[in-house]
This record gives structure tokens, C-alpha cells and sequence, in this order.
């Protein structure tokens, strides 16, 4: 469990940096902007192997039941995760998809946090998708406040810099179906390929 809490707190702390821009700016001048995203890069391996690892470790040891989400949970579980995938991949595709969302990535990640927490009452999935949603809702509120959009990326570009060319009507069509179609494909081969990378089957347990 401590393995988990530390892999989060490194991998979201990291994260949590890039929302600071003075501190970030700071940093950049002071070790050069390529060792500071290597460092960046490193910390945020270090960071998500910690949290894969503690997480099986946890599992391993025993779950702590923190309460038992109803059977039902699970079906919506799935169609959130649906939402997720699409959301993450429109982010790649200018269209109208993209547009609504104006933060794909975030949304993404916020649905799918949300998603597993509704189907896990186990104190480790509490701990993990909890800190996730939360970072999530928190990074949305500062990018808000600065007024910027973030790519998928990770980049952030000021959202009152010169806009680039936007998609066209039948282009953003075509982007949106192939959003769907990709994120669909993807979503369907996560479902067969999760209990072999997650080692937990989603249909069935």
C-alpha cells in the first residue's frame, strides 16, 4: 500500500508541477528546459512503475473492503469507459467532438477515475482512482483560471495566442466518426485485453 501512495504522490506531484507556472518556469531556468523534461519524463516513469507495482502488491495481499458498490455499478462502469476512450481519442482529431470537450484529456481521465471508483469499494481503488478524479478537477480549475487549453500532449498553449487552422465542416465530420469508430475499436479490445494487462476480467469475475 505504500508503494501505491508513494507511486501516486510522485506521479501526481510531477504533474501538479507543470500547473505551476512560475515554479515550473523557475526550474527550467535554473537546470536548462531539456534536463528538466528528462527529469519530468524519469519521475513520472518512476512514478507510474510505483504505482503498478504497489497496486499488485496490494492485490496480492488482500483487498480492504471499504464498501460494496452494487452489482449494477459494473454495466455503468462500462458505458462510462466508453465515454472515456472516445474522449482521449478526439483529443488526436479536431472536430466537434473535441470542441465540446475543449479538454478531452482531462475529461478522459476524470470519467475513467470516476468510472472505477463506482465499480471498486476496495481501499486501494479509493486511493487511486480517488487521487486521480481529484488531481483531474483540480488541473481542469487551474487551467481554467489561466485561460490556456491543453493539447493531448500535455502541452499548453495560451488560448488567446493566434489560432491555428481549424478543421472544416466535412473534415470535423469525418474527424468525429473517426474518434468514435477508433475509441470504439479500442474500447472493445481493452475489455478482452484487461484481465490479461490488469488482471481482473471486466465482464465477468
Amino acid at each position: 500500500m505504500l508503494l501505491l501512495i508513494l507511486g501516486v504522490a510522485i506521479f501526481l506531484g510531477v504533474h501538479t508541477v507543470t500547473t505551476l507556472r512560475g515554479a515550473r518556469r523557475s526550474m527550467m531556468e535554473a537546470i536548462g528546459e531539456g534536463p528538466y523534461k528528462g527529469l519530468y519524463s524519469l519521475a513520472s516513469l518512476i512514478g507510474l512503475a510505483l504505482i503498478v507495482y504497489g497496486f499488485k502488491s496490494y492485490r496480492d495481499a488482500g483487498y480492504i473492503q471499504v464498501w460494496d458498490p452494487p452489482a449494477g455499478m459494473r454495466h455503468l462502469t462500462i458505458l462510462l469507459m466508453w465515454f472515456s476512450i472516445v474522449s482521449l481519442m478526439s483529443g488526436y482529431a479536431p472536430g466537434a467532438i473535441q470542441r465540446r470537450l475543449k479538454h478531452p484529456m482531462l475529461v478522459a481521465v476524470k470519467i475513467w477515475a470516476l468510472a472505477h471508483l463506482l465499480a471498486n469499494g476496495d481501499l486501494g481503488s479509493l486511493i487511486l482512482f480517488g487521487s486521480f478524479l481529484a488531481w483531474a478537477v483540480y488541473d481542469r480549475i487551474a487551467v481554467k483560471r489561466r485561460g490556456e487549453a491543453v493539447s493531448p500532449g500535455g502541452e499548453i498553449a495560451a488560448a488567446h495566442a493566434e489560432p491555428g487552422p481549424k478543421a472544416g465542416a466535412a473534415g470535423g465530420m469525418r474527424n468525429d466518426v473517426i474518434t468514435v469508430v477508433a475509441g470504439t475499436a479500442v474500447f472493445v479490445a481493452l475489455i478482452f485485453l484487461h484481465p490479461y494487462l490488469i488482471g481482473v476480467p471486466v465482464l465477468s469475475r
